[in-house]
């Protein structure tokens, strides 16, 4: 048995994934994987938005299109940076003590480029670097993109112009800081470019696919995703269950946050340098989401990111959950195999598999839960019709 983790939003599923999946278990220049499990975002996602269609239904996707377990990454890693979100989700992966590789795509498609950003960023002259560069008022993401040209030139900076080749670096750091014996595996992304609205051959990106639902074009968006697949889309979409919008949230997110004082908005992740002064006063005036946001961005802090505080904010996230592993790990999804992988999994923090299991944990897991099924409450009301509260509780394990 070869067991191989991926970190996924799969927001939704659609043939790149199944083709990362595929690349994971071929044995010819593949990662030769038996099994593959992944952590998998929850109702809201790192880009700082509700998630298109509900977790149960993305982790059937899931599993149809070749994973054998789904496991849920907690709100507050999914509404974190990148360094955040992948170390949460690889420490997941490590506290199952029996996952062999991590496979994540990226454009590079190589780890040598990757691995070698990594060993320069964990260096004192990258440190002062980016501390200097930061004090300029440059976002992070830039700051750290000129520490690298500094130190190594623009080539090797480079590996920082995309996506995820950004997100397979806080990867590798992550495997690092914890320690693990988990080999890195990297599939070159394939297709359309992450945020492209054109496709190329059958690959479409995931921003496209939700372009597509959100204007009720289903049809549309299925030649684009594994048939098996298609057809759970299919359902969820029949029965109401797509597409999740925030702007039908938008009322309810100003009314809550017009709530806050400039000492709840200083609590919340990621506000640093006054940003709550700013957040305050904007949330005053601001008559949508989008004025809100844009209220509060600067140089330094990015549409992204200032998306994921107000979400942060909105569902009363507490600071300190970033830096931390998740304290146990929910499963939503699992086949044959993803029940051998749990099988042979001998975790280091509780496995959840149902509602009634939660009031036996300890209260750092009782608080996440809560503010976990708080956040699926409030993510329910995105759809055409609003979804009832408890369905974190009334789902129960995807079996395929």
């Amino acid at each position: 048995m070869h067991i191989a983790g991926v970190v996924a939003e799969y927001n939704p599923f659609h043939n790149g994934h199944a083709l990362h999946l595929e690349k994971t278990r071929a044995k010819n220049g593949g990662c030769e994987a038996t099994h593959i499990v992944a952590v998998m975002s929850g109702s809201f996602v790192q880009r700082g938005e509700p998630a298109i269609l509900p977790k149960f239904d993305r982790a059937r996707m899931a599993l149809l299109g070749g994973a054998d377990l789904v496991l849920e990454l907690p709100v507050p890693w999914c509404l974190s940076s990148a360094e955040g979100f992948a170390f949460g989700a690889v420490s997941m992966l490590e506290s199952l003590r029996c996952v062999d590789s991590l496979s994540f795509g990226s454009e590079s498609g190589e780890l040598a480029p990757l691995q070698k950003a990594v060993s320069l960023m964990d260096t004192p002259r990258y440190s002062s670097l980016l501390k200097y560069f930061m004090e300029l008022g440059i976002s992070f993401p830039e700051a750290q993109q000129k520490a690298l040209a500094e130190i190594a030139g623009a080539t090797a900076a480079s590996v920082l112009d995309t996506p995820n080749n950004t997100l397979g670096i806080e990867y590798l750091k992550a495997l690092e800081r914890l320690g693990s014996r988990m080999a890195p595996f990297t599939v070159k992304r394939q297709g359309s470019a992450h945020d492209s609205l054109a496709p190329i051959g059958n690959i479409a990106s995931a921003s496209y696919l939700r372009t597509l639902l959100s204007a009720d074009r289903l049809i549309n968006a299925l030649p684009y995703i594994p048939a098996p697949s298609a057809a759970a889309l299919s359902d969820a979409a029949q029965n109401g269950r797509v597409p999740a919008s925030a702007e039908r949230l938008e009322r309810a997110v100003l009314s809550r946050l017009r709530l806050l004082s400039v000492e709840d908005w200083q609590k919340v992740p990621g506000i640093s340098e006054g940003l709550e002064n700013r957040a305050y006063n904007a949330v005053r005036t601001a008559r949508s989401l989008a004025e809100l946001e844009e209220g509060i961005k600067t140089k330094r802090y990015p549409l992204t990111r200032v998306r994921r505080l107000v979400w942060s904010a909105y569902l009363g996230i507490p600071t300190g959950y970033a830096a931390t592993c998740p304290p146990y790990i929910r499963v939503l999804a699992a086949n044959e195999r993803g029940k051998e992988i749990l099988s042979a999994a001998k975790p280091t923090v509780p496995l959840l598999y149902r509602a009634s299991q939660v009031s036996k944990m300890s209260e750092e897991c009782q608080a996440l839960w809560e503010l976990e099924n708080r956040a699926t409450d409030l993510y329910n009301v995105a759809f055409p019709e609003p979804l009832p509260c408890g369905t974190d509780c009334t789902n129960g394990l995807v079996r395929e």
